[in-house]
């Protein structure tokens, strides 16, 4: 059997970055059944009412929907269960500390496996306000027009219209 190498992503929270600002991302392995891991394989799953709690020491990923393997007899996994995340001691103090802050909450960002492991990506992010929202999303229009100039510079076209109409 042949080892996987890379990375192969299953899911992602697109929404996420636009509702939270993001101030520090973890990678944490995740502790799965058998039938779940089946059903990442075939690319099933979804991060949106996903979140993670720090509970006892241990962190935990709630909310995240991986639907039941179908080829999977009486021995299927609950689609909404809670899974443990596995990360350092060290990560763990440093989410623990920062967690502290109000205002600051754990959202998965995306569910990928790497080198044949599936990981989850979690945030740590504080919620944005409507108001907030709309200034990230006019900044991030301003940046997209600024590159879209710079690379017609570089490309030796200019902004204006490349065809003249002369007589």
């Amino acid at each position: 059997m042949v080892k996987e190498v890379g990375r192969k992503v299953i899911a992602q929270n697109k929404k996420a970055r636009q509702d939270y600002s993001i101030e520090d991302v973890f990678e944490c392995g995740l502790v799965l059944l058998g039938t779940e891991v089946k059903s990442l394989r075939l690319g099933r799953a979804s991060l949106i009412d996903g979140f993670a709690m720090l509970n006892d020491g241990e962190l935990w990923l709630g909310g995240v929907h991986i639907p039941e393997y179908t080829e999977a007899s009486w021995t299927n996994h609950t689609p909404r269960r809670v899974r443990k995340l596995l990360v350092h001691r060290a990560e763990l103090n440093k989410l623990a500390s920062k967690l502290k802050d109000s205002g600051t909450t754990l959202i998965p960002l995306s569910l990928y496996f790497k080198d044949g492991k599936a990981k989850v990506e979690i945030a740590l992010a504080r919620g944005r306000r409507a108001h907030d929202k709309r200034e990230a999303l006019k900044a991030r229009e301003a940046d997209r027009e600024v590159a879209r100039v710079v690379s017609r510079a570089n490309s030796g076209k200019s902004s204006k219209a490349s065809h003249s109409y002369e007589d």
